[in-house]
Formats: structure tokens, sequence, C-alpha cells
């Protein structure tokens, strides 16, 4: 049984209450720019969240896949209540293969789940296989450099971490995030980012881009700049992009 799938509704709840969310959906948006008649495949698409916004922004096709079955079941209920044509499946991006050719692959804070630099050379296969030469790699992935001394500046924003050892490759990261109502709680794995480097150039992928977390000028003006400066100045997540190589073998 895949984790999500025990904490599926409390974790749908929790999200929609963090207060670090208008970032993560800035950061998103800003960085995915321009879309349209786009094919999309998002790994790790959870509930959809971002396979509707992704749809919603004028992209032509877009697949989500996920492993555990509670969150695709979610997607697809939300698919019913409000038809934009998203498709999803109950996959593991670890052993998906391919399934297609697409413009972009995305994948939604799916890569620090790896436990292992195997692991995460998997999920890049499972990135790299499916997009068309010269496609758009693009993830939204926890900033598993973040130093642990850290990890209390981000309570705030409802989202509590603990490493359960010393910082080296495979090290486990508790992650809860939490509300006035709800919490839940999942694992994360630090892989550092030399390993992340490693991975995608073995699957093909280059002109590799870290970018921080962005906050929109309106939520600056709304919640104050006081009150975002920690998350800026201790990104809880960032923004990878790419390329694939126009003649690569995975």
């Amino acid at each position: 049984m895949a984790e999500y799938d025990l904490i599926a509704q409390s974790y749908l709840k929790t999200r929609q209450g963090v207060l670090c969310l208008p970032a993560e959906i800035y950061t998103f948006e800003t960085m995915a720019g321009e879309i349209a008649g786009q094919s999309i495949l998002e790994l790790g698409c959870g509930e959809g969240f971002y396979t509707r916004k992704l749809k919603q922004k004028g992209a032509a096709k877009v697949l989500g896949i996920d492993l555990s079955e509670q969150m695709i079941e979610l997607a697809k209920k939300q698919e019913a209540r409000e038809p934009l044509g998203v498709e999803y499946l109950v996959r593991d991006a670890l052993e998906l293969g391919q399934i297609g050719g697409f413009d972009i692959v995305i994948a939604t804070f799916l890569l620090n789940h790896a436990q292992t630099k195997e692991q995460l050379l998997k999920m890049c296969q499972s990135v790299a296989v499916n997009l068309k030469p010269g496609g758009r790699f693009m993830a939204l992935n926890h900033n598993l450099e973040l130093s642990p001394e850290f990890y209390p500046k981000l309570e705030k924003y409802g989202r509590r971490q603990t490493m359960r050892g010393l910082r080296e490759e495979g090290t486990p990261i508790s992650v809860t995030l939490f509300n006035a109502t709800e919490k839940s709680t999942f694992t994360d794995f630090y892989l550092s980012q030399a390993t992340y480097e490693w991975a995608f150039q073995q699957v093909g992928l280059k002109e590799i881009v870290w970018h921080p977390l962005l906050v929109s000028p309106e939520d600056i003006q709304k919640f104050g700049q006081a009150f975002w400066q920690d998350l800026m100045d201790y990104p809880i997540f960032v923004w990878i992009e790419g390329v694939k190589e126009c003649q690569t073998s995975v």
C-alpha cells in the first residue's frame, strides 16, 4: 500500500490550509510559464491539484499518475464534479516505462521520496523516456538541502520537519503538515543536489537549473514582508527545470 493511501483525506484537508500554499502555487504557475497547446504528464499528481491548474492554463492534454489509489480516486472524483478532460492512472513512477511522448513532464513532490540514488535514477528514467526530444522537464521538489537547524522556522507556515539521523544519503525526513483542525505526516529522504544532478545527467536531461520559491507581490502586500521572510531565506521547496537531449538512450 502506498504511504499516501493512509493519509489521503487528511493530506487533502491540511494542504488546503497550510500558510505556505500561496507561495507554492505562485512558484508553480510562474515557473511553468506558457503551456497552451502542450501535452503534459505529471508524475506524483496526488489528488490532481496541479493537473487541473495545467489544464486550466490551456494544456492540450494532461495525464496524471500516482502510486496511491486513494489519491487517484480523489482526483477522479474532482474531475467527475468539474470535468476538464484530465486523465488519471494508478502507476508507480519507479516502474512506469514509456506510456507516451509528452512535450512536458512534471514531477510534483515525487523525487524527494526516492530513498536511494538507484530509486532516483529510475524516477528520472520515467521522466526522460516519456519526454519528446527537446521536451521540458520540470519538478516542484522539497528543498532537501535545507539544514535541520532551520526546520523550526517552518512551523509558522504549517510545516514541521524532523531529520531522523545525520544528514547523509538516504536519511529519512519526517514531514507533518498541519492547520487548526487537521494534520498529515509523510516521509521524504535526503539525497544531495550532487546526486540529483548525477541522475539527471545519466538520463540525458541537460540545462538543469534550480530556482528558489517565489512569493507574489500581492501576497507580500497581504501578509507583509516580515511574514514571508523566513520562507524566502530558508525555502521549503525548490523548482527544478531542464531539457531532454535530442539524442539520448535511457
